[in-house]
């Protein structure tokens, strides 16, 4: 797999780059034996020359150079953020294109709706998602009630986790009519970088729900009424 003058790359790279998974899973995947190399069970810190290097993983030829191609998806409420699902709901796979296969950057809920990459281009993957880069994330949350503005000062002063303090970077009203109030939270991961690394890869999604914890006790004091994060429409 190494030849004079070529241009060699670390193995779990080259997988991320390849879009079948991440930096970290591949090197789970080579850990648990399932990545070759020319015939030979890969070791994690391999370094490769993907111009002459035959990799399979769990058998299956892995194309190294595939052409990249990132779609920006619409995903409607209903629709989950995976690439496939035990319970048979429909994945954002059917939203785009079989071939090449490309896969979520980060996910929606299942009720949320927005803005999704799919891409097959794991160093772009990398930057978007992984908190040393700072991409911060906005969403759009439909609240039952009229609040205004003033009262969402919580939501950027902090809120605590099991595990430490996260908040919203910013928090505004983006629109209103009646009694219904779109607020505009923007996060950002770079805080929660330490928890993510360390494996924790929930630490995203309860930031999130903290803060919408607390948009719902903000619009309890406004309607009076009992709700719940159900009550809520993410985007």
């Amino acid at each position: 797999a190494l030849t004079a003058g070529a241009a060699i790359e670390r193995l779990n790279k080259l997988i991320a780059r390849s879009g079948h998974a991440s930096r970290r899973k591949a090197d789970v995947l080579i850990a648990q034996g399932r990545v070759t190399v020319d015939g030979v069970t890969a070791s994690v810190g391999d370094r490769i020359d993907p111009d002459a290097a035959d990799v399979r993983i769990d058998g299956i030829h892995l194309p190294l150079a595939p052409g990249l191609v990132t779609w920006l998806v619409y995903k409607p409420p209903g629709v989950v953020s995976t690439m496939d699902d035990p319970q048979g709901r429909p994945t954002v796979t059917s939203l785009v294109p079989a071939d090449p296969v490309t896969r979520p950057v980060g996910r929606l809920d299942l009720h949320s709706e927005g803005l999704l990459l799919m891409t097959n281009d794991g160093d772009l993957a990398l930057v978007v998602t992984h908190p040393r880069y700072g991409v911060p994330k906005t969403y759009h949350v439909l609240v039952p009630a009229a609040v205004p503005e003033s009262r969402l000062a919580p939501l950027t002063q902090g809120i605590d986790l099991e595990d430490g303090p996260a908040r919203a970077v910013s928090a505004r009203v983006a629109n209103s009519l009646g009694d219904r109030t779109i607020i505009e939270l923007v996060l950002n991961e770079q805080e929660l970088a330490g928890l993510i690394a360390q494996g924790d890869v929930m630490a995203r999604d309860r930031m999130v729900r903290a803060n919408l914890r607390l948009v719902v006790n903000i619009a309890r004091g406004y309607t009076g009424k009992g709700l719940g994060l159900q009550d809520l429409i993410e985007e």
